[in-house]
């Protein structure tokens, strides 16, 4: 991959390895310990259907490089949408601002990196299929929808597609690179029942291309599992309130675990102590069921890379382990502050943003209990198997998340759906009450995007089946 990046910016913009050099040169002429270039080239586009017609279509390209100087604490940062040398060497005299003294720094010479990871191989990439076939999926998922019920309104469906070329080069001599796809589906349903109206969501996508989207990840499965969600809805009761057993179903899930544990484990946070977690690696902080991990290395998902955006290879990393917290997610920067191995973890949105410590693909660790054990344990409680939005303060883990799909769980067995259900509570408490972890890992299915400092990038969630003994439900029935 990093052989096919740079082949790619030394024949489209005449780019090579010696400019390279020189311009991480200029980066550090006024000292600094660290620069980095960040070069970019997306192609991205997508197709939206809504009333039963295409209401948009767009296709965009994406180019420029980014420039950072690092000098202790310190951050300059500059970028140019101009991929050409004149161009960076301005941006990256104006990133050496934040350092003030004269370079010693030897001659830079960045060498190519090796053979790395291959975790999405894709021959033919979604930016390069034809319209006619992206507008031949959203009606496919129309008409599923519209099929599970006549109460089915509206359906809304897009298909978007990106294809990134980047290449990092650092004074430490690195040149890595990397040739990303990513494609997803997503399909919204309206249902109207005399005026009662709910709404399902439904999609998926990768690190893939279209023939992704095939049996159980098509776009008519996309659809009727949508309008499926907007029905149970209509029929839903009024969800009840007050502090009960909760289990969460596998997969979307662990966006909880994502937004209540897992921003609060990125090291700037940590670093800064403003997480509720800082201080406490060789702590517990969850129950001894729980495992939590973060890894960028599965093939084909939605968060995975195969160098982060720092060029440094992403890795899978035990954050918590049997309810023991043994370190954080991290990048160059925090990683080198806090005097700690580096885990791949340095992301960013473009070439115009500075990349910070953010996950992957986070989730927890499959145990030995059966789902249904699970749930059959339970006298009087709620099963959530989707989320919607959801608010999150890492300074202290407290956080409010929707559930859009729920049901009542009464004498052991599932029962009635609820509408109108949040589950509050706090990250780390809730994990210390995590009482039954099942045996059936999933991951979502390819539609998650983390906003962190206003920068969204694709990102992984997962988890198993779970019980939590105790947290507060906010409903409308008391």
């Amino acid at each position: 991959m990093t052989r096919d990046a740079i082949e790619f910016f030394r024949d489209r913009y005449g780019i090579t390895p010696e400019d390279v050099d020189r311009l991480l040169g200029v980066a550090l002429a006024r000292g600094g310990e660290f620069a980095d270039l960040y070069f970019e080239h997306t192609i991205s586009g997508s197709v939206q259907l809504e009333e039963q017609i295409v209401k948009s279509a767009t296709r965009s390209v994406r180019q420029g490089v980014g420039v950072r100087v690092v000098a202790g604490e310190k951050t300059g940062f500059a970028y140019t949408d101009r991929i050409e040398v004149a161009s960076i060497e301005r941006a990256a005299r104006t990133a050496s601002s934040v350092a003030h003294s004269v370079s010693s720094a030897e001659a830079i010479r960045v060498t190519p990196a090796g053979p790395g990871l291959d975790l999405y191989p894709v021959d033919d990439a979604a930016t390069d299929a034809a319209v006619v076939e992206k507008v031949a999926m959203l009606h496919e998922a129309d008409a599923a929808a519209r099929a599970v019920d006549r109460r089915i309104r509206e359906v809304q469906a897009i298909v978007a597609d990106e294809f990134k070329v980047v290449m990092i080069a650092t004074s430490e001599g690195v040149l890595a690179g990397d040739v990303q796809p990513l494609a997803r589906f997503g399909v919204n349903c309206i249902a109207d029942d005399d005026g009662n109206r709910q709404v399902g969501r439904a999609g998926g996508g990768g690190r893939r291309g279209l023939e992704f989207f095939e049996g159980d990840e098509s776009p008519g499965a996309f659809g009727a599992e949508a309008a499926r969600q907007a029905i149970a809805q209509i029929e839903a009761v009024e969800a009840p309130s007050g502090t009960m057993e909760v289990v969460l179903g596998s997969g979307w899930p662990g966006i909880l675990l994502h937004e209540a544990v897992g921003h609060g484990l990125e090291a700037d946070f940590n670093r800064k102590g403003t997480s509720v977690f800082s201080g406490l690696v060789g702590s517990r902080v969850a129950s001894d069921l729980c495992t939590v991990v973060d890894d960028g290395t599965i093939p084909g998902r939605r968060g995975s890379l195969n160098v982060d955006d720092e060029g440094h290879v992403t890795t899978s990393t035990v954050l918590i382990e049997k309810g023991i917290l043994r370190g954080y997610i991290n990048d160059r920067l925090n990683a080198g502050l806090l005097g700690v191995e580096r885990t791949g973890n340095g992301r960013r949105e473009s070439y115009q943003c500075i990349p910070y410590p953010r996950m992957t693909n986070t989730f927890m660790l499959a145990g030995e209990e059966d789902p249904g054990e699970i749930v059959r344990g339970v006298k009087r409680g709620l099963f959530a198997v989707q989320f919607g939005g959801g608010q999150v303060d890492i300074t202290n883990g407290k956080f409010v998340f929707s559930a859009s799909e729920a049901y009542l769980i009464e004498d052991g067995k599932i029962t009635a759906p609820v509408r109108g259900a949040t589950l509050i509570g706090n990250g780390p408490d809730v994990l210390t009450k995590v009482t039954a972890v099942g045996s059936d890992l999933a991951l979502d299915r390819g539609i998650g995007t983390c906003s962190k400092n206003g920068q969204g990038i694709p990102v992984g969630v997962g988890l198993p089946t779970i019980r939590i003994s105790e947290m507060t439900v906010g409903g409308t029935k008391g």
